[in-house]
């Protein structure tokens, strides 16, 4: 046996590489430099990392949690803070919702368009206050076919029990249908609607999230606080976490009592600054 069949025989492996092409070297591909507006650009994008995370634990007084924001928000004094509260949703709770209308609007207020289900002396009142479409039973195909639309229903307690059959399926969904409970079936048709006006409404999420735009980062830091100790208010109302003599009335005459949301976080924030949680709500 010659030297190279031995050598084969105990290294088979290696052998059968013998002879065999060499891979070529990968060309190394190069990577483009960036322009200085790219780096600008990156720069910024971990300066705001950067900045969110150390506001991400830690809470701030209100007025300081504006003070923050103001200096971040310099360049853009039009922009607008917004307000986040975090509720617990416990088993069977309802979405929290409302409606407001702060001391110091920061945007227009949109108008509702309002669909009344009344008739004779009611129906009139609810022409009077304003609103869009009044009717009794006839509207009910309307509404249930999209002919006719709008952002508020309320029903009279006298037509309730005839429109639920067919407009539950419908407006209850997406969270119009006619409720004694929040208020949009009643008597006094006329009265509620005039207290709509100028007002906007406020709702949670199905986490029981409520986001809303609470001022503008120019106005003074007084009109600032003013607004959301006001939202504030109005949430803790809805969601039971203080004393609200109407509702407390309302689940007297229920057979289920309103459950509590608690409130675990209140976070104030703008479009270029971190989302700060207040240790003062």
């Amino acid at each position: 046996m010659s030297p190279k069949s031995w050598y084969c025989e105990r290294f088979g492996a290696f052998c059968s590489s013998l002879g065999q092409p060499r891979l070529a070297r990968q060309a190394i591909k190069k990577v483009p430099e960036l322009t200085k507006k790219q780096l600008a650009a990156k720069a910024r994008k971990r300066a705001l990392k950067a900045k969110k995370s150390i506001y991400d634990s830690e809470k701030m007084t209100l007025s300081d949690a504006i003070a923050v924001l103001r200096a971040v928000e310099v360049t853009a004094p039009n922009s607008t803070y917004e307000l986040v509260i975090k509720t617990a949703m416990g088993k069977g709770s309802a979405i929290p919702k409302g409606r407001y209308a702060l001391p110091r609007e920061p945007k227009t207020v949109s108008q509702d368009r309002i669909l009344v289900f009344a008739d004779g002396r009611q129906a009139e009142e609810a022409k009077k206050a304003g609103a869009d479409i009044v009717g009794g039973l006839e509207l009910v195909d309307g509404v249930v076919n999209g002919r006719h639309q709008a952002t508020l229903f309320l029903s009279t307690p006298s037509l309730i029990r005839s429109i639920t059959p067919k407009l539950g399926r419908v407006l209850g969904p997406r969270g119009l249908m006619p409720s004694e409970r929040r208020g949009t079936v009643t008597e006094d048709i006329g009265a509620y609607i005039r207290r709509l006006k100028g007002t906007s409404e406020w709702k949670g999420d199905k986490a029981g999230t409520i986001r809303a735009p609470i001022a503008k980062l120019h106005y003074p830091v007084e009109d600032v606080v003013k607004n959301i100790r006001y939202f504030l208010n109005m949430v803790k109302k809805a969601t039971g976490n203080i004393r609200d003599p109407q509702a407390e009335k309302d689940s007297k005459n229920s057979s289920n009592p309103k459950p509590v949301n608690a409130i675990t976080k209140v976070i104030l924030s703008s479009p270029r600054g971190p989302g700060i949680q207040l240790s003062d709500f």
